[in-house]
């Protein structure tokens, strides 16, 4: 199995522990990835379709972070983001972890992007990770 991992570092100090956590269960389970940044988090959709179109992955993983700013552009990248993670994966027919944590604030980011587990907030670029393994796996089994 190898997975995709698609990063929109616009918040680079966050991006990074959604990567580090991902990559930390992905290297548990001995399942191989190749790393793809692009500007933002409204990029990644069609970086999905891209690689998607490649056949060379099995699932992808979408990180970055979508910060609550002064106007209604976060609300609009929140949803057009996640729709368009989710069209490609039922339009191209694979997993894709959507990783792209929306918050109010820089600190909710830091405590959902945290490796450290004794902050009692899951990472969610590994919960990212676990969603795509999961349903490789289900494809897997039920050919």
């Amino acid at each position: 199995m190898k997975i995709a991992i698609i990063i929109a570092p616009f918040y680079r100090h966050i991006s990074d522990g959604l990567y580090e956590g991902a990559i930390n269960y992905l290297n548990r389970e001995n399942i191989e990835y190749e790393r793809f940044e692009v500007p933002g988090a409204l990029e990644v959709p069609l970086a999905c379709q891209y690689l998607a179109q490649t056949n060379r992955y099995n699932g992808m993983v979408a990180l970055g972070a979508v910060i609550r700013g002064e106007t209604a552009h976060f609300d609009h990248v929140c949803e057009q983001s996640a729709r368009g993670i989710m069209n490609v994966s039922l339009e191209q027919n694979i997993p894709i972890g959507n990783g792209i944590i929306t918050v109010e604030n820089e600190k909710q980011a830091l405590a959902r992007a945290s490796v450290d587990e004794s902050l009692g907030k899951e990472n969610k670029g590994k919960e990212a990770a676990q969603a795509a393994v999961a349903l490789m796996r289900l494809r897997r089994d039920i050919k």
